[in-house]
C-alpha cells in the first residue's frame, strides 16, 4: 500500500489540465462543488478551482444562485475578500478559479487558542468590517458570515470566503427588503429568521457582531440544543459578556447585536466607534471597474463561449519536488516545512496535522483503532481514509478526511481536516484523536513540533 508521495500531489504520474491550468488534489467537497488545488504552469500561480457539475446544478434548479455567486465574487475587489481570477465552463462542467489562501481558517485559531486577545479579535474585526462594508458599497450583502467563511493568507491577512449565499440588488424586492431565509442559525438576525424582510446590511452587522464576540470569548453567545429556544435567545439578545471584555467593547457588541434593525448601529457608525479605531488603518487599493457580461457565456451550449475549455488528462510525467523534505530537516533545523508543504503540494495551513516516522500500515491502523471507539465508522481506500461520526451534532453527522502523504523516505505527512459537519466538533475529535495517536507522531526538532502544534 504506497502512500501518495509529494512528487505526485499534482496529478499522479499525469496531470489534468483545465485551460492552462493544472489540477492537483482535492481541497474541500461540498453537495453541488468540488473545490482543487491547482496551479498555472507559465507563472507558477497557485490558485484553488471551484468545480460544479452543470447537470447537477440544472437539476436542482440552481443556476440562479450559481450565476448570483459568479456575478458577486467579480463584483467584489477588495484585499480582504478572496478574489475571483476567471470563470471557466467546459460542455459539462463550471470551473471558478479563485486566490489560494493557505493560512488557514480563523476559527482554527480560536478552536486552537480558545479565545483571542481584545488587540488580536480587534484586528480581525476591523478587516472584516472593512471587506463587508466595501461589499455593501457594490450592493452585495454576504448573508451567510461566520468564523468558517473567514479565512487567513500566508501573512495572517483576513480574507472572507463563500459568496454562495449572498444576494444582489435585482434580488431586492419593491420594499427595499430581501426575503429569502439562509444562514447558520447561530451567527444569524433575528429579523431574517422571522423571515418578514430584512435589510441585508443591518443583517450582515448582527453577524458580524456574533463573529466578534466569539474571537474574543472562545465560545457563541447564543447557543441551545433545542432550535425554538436557540432562536427565543436571539429575538431577546439573550446574551452576556464575560469579565475579561473591556467595558467599551461590551457597549459595542451590545448596540450590534441589538434585536432591533432600526435601533442596531450602523457599519459607518461601528468604523466611528472609538474602541474599533484603536490602532485602526483604512486599506488602501485601486478601485476596479467590472463587466458581469460574460457570466451567462459559461452556460452557453452553442459553444461560442470563449469561455469554453476541455478537461484533458497530460501523460507526461509530473515534476518531482526540488529539494528532498528529509535533506532540508537535515540541513536546517530553523526551517517551517509548512510552507514547503503548502508550496508543493496545495496544502492549506492547518493546526490538524502532523508528521511520522512509522510505516503508513501501522499510521492507517492506528487511525482506526483511535478512532473507532469515539464513535467513527472508518472507510479505507489506499493511503485516504474516510471517518464517520455515528451520532447525529449540531450541524448533522461529523464527517473527516485523512491522508497520508510521503514527503521523505520513512517520512510521513499526515493531514486531517472536516469534511462536513460542525467545525468546533470536529476541533473536538482531532484533540482526542491526538491522545490516542501521541506514540506515532515525530516529535524531533522544531520542524516538526511546527507541524505537530496541535498533537500535544
Amino acid at each position: 500500500m504506497a502512500p501518495k508521495s509529494s512528487s505526485s500531489a499534482n496529478g499522479g504520474s499525469g496531470r489534468t489540465k483545465v485551460g492552462r491550468y493544472e489540477l492537483g488534489r482535492t481541497l474541500g467537497e461540498g453537495s453541488f462543488a468540488k473545490v482543487k488545488f491547482a496551479r498555472n504552469p507559465q507563472t507558477n500561480e497557485n490558485v484553488a478551482i471551484k468545480i460544479l457539475d452543470k447537470e447537477k446544478v440544472m437539476k436542482h434548479k440552481m443556476i440562479g444562485q450559481i450565476k448570483r455567486e459568479i456575478s458577486t465574487m467579480k463584483l467584489v475587489r477588495h484585499p480582504n475578500v478572496i478574489r475571483m481570477h476567471e470563470v471557466m465552463a467546459s460542455k459539462t462542467k463550471i470551473y471558478i478559479v479563485l486566490e489560494f489562501v493557505t493560512g488557514g481558517e480563523l476559527f482554527d485559531k480560536i478552536a486552537s487558542k480558545g479565545r483571542l486577545k481584545e488587540d488580536e479579535a480587534r484586528k480581525y474585526f476591523q478587516q472584516l468590517i472593512n471587506a463587508v462594508d466595501y461589499c455593501h458599497s457594490r450592493g452585495v450583502y454576504h448573508r451567510d458570515l461566520k468564523p468558517e467563511n473567514l479565512l487567513l493568507d500566508a501573512n495572517g491577512v483576513l480574507k472572507v470566503s463563500d459568496f454562495g449565499l449572498s444576494a444582489l440588488p435585482q434580488q431586492v424586492r419593491e420594499d427595499g427588503l430581501l426575503h429569502t431565509t439562509c444562514g447558520t442559525p447561530n451567527y444569524v438576525a433575528p429579523e431574517v429568521i422571522n423571515n418578514k424582510g430584512y435589510d441585508g446590511a443591518k443583517a450582515d452587522l448582527w453577524s458580524c457582531g456574533v463573529i466578534l464576540y466569539v474571537l474574543m470569548a472562545g465560545y457563541l453567545p447564543f447557543e441551545e440544543a433545542n432550535l425554538m429556544a436557540l432562536y427565543k435567545k436571539i429575538f431577546k439578545a439573550d446574551f452576556s459578556c464575560p469579565p475579561w471584555f473591556s467595558s467599551s467593547a461590551k457597549k459595542l457588541i451590545k448596540r450590534i447585536l441589538d434585536p432591533s434593525p432600526v435601533t442596531r448601529i450602523t457599519i459607518q457608525e461601528v468604523i466611528e466607534n472609538e474602541w474599533f479605531k484603536k490602532g485602526y488603518q483604512p486599506p488602501r487599493f485601486v478601485q476596479e471597474d467590472v463587466s458581469l457580461e460574460d457570466v451567462n457565456s459559461i452556460f452557453n451550449e452553442t459553444g461560442e463561449s470563449p469561455n469554453l475549455v476541455v478537461e484533458r488528462r497530460d501523460e507526461r510525467p509530473a515534476a518531482p519536488v526540488t529539494m528532498n523534505a528529509f535533506e532540508l530537516i537535515s540541513k536546517s533545523q530553523g526551517l517551517n516545512l509548512s510552507s514547503l508543504f503548502e508550496k508543493q503540494m496545495g496544502l492549506v495551513k492547518r493546526e490538524t496535522r502532523f508528521t511520522s516516522k512509522h510505516p503508513a500500515s501501522e499510521i492507517i491502523s492506528k487511525i482506526e483503532e483511535t478512532a473507532t471507539p469515539l464513535g467513527f465508522d472508518v472507510k479505507k481506500n489506499n493511503c485516504k481514509l474516510k471517518l464517520q461520526g455515528e451520532k447525529t451534532g449540531r450541524k448533522g453527522h461529523l464527517s473527516v478526511a485523512t491522508e497520508i502523504f510521503e514527503v521523505a523516505p520513512s517520512l510521513y505527512m499526515v493531514e486531517v481536516r472536516k469534511a462536513g459537519g460542525d467545525t468546533l466538533e470536529f476541533h473536538k475529535f482531532y484533540k482526542n484523536l491526538s491522545v490516542g495517536l501521541k506514540d506515532i507522531v515525530w516529535r524531533t526538532g522544531e520542524d516538526a513540533k511546527e507541524l505537530t502544534q496541535g498533537v500535544a
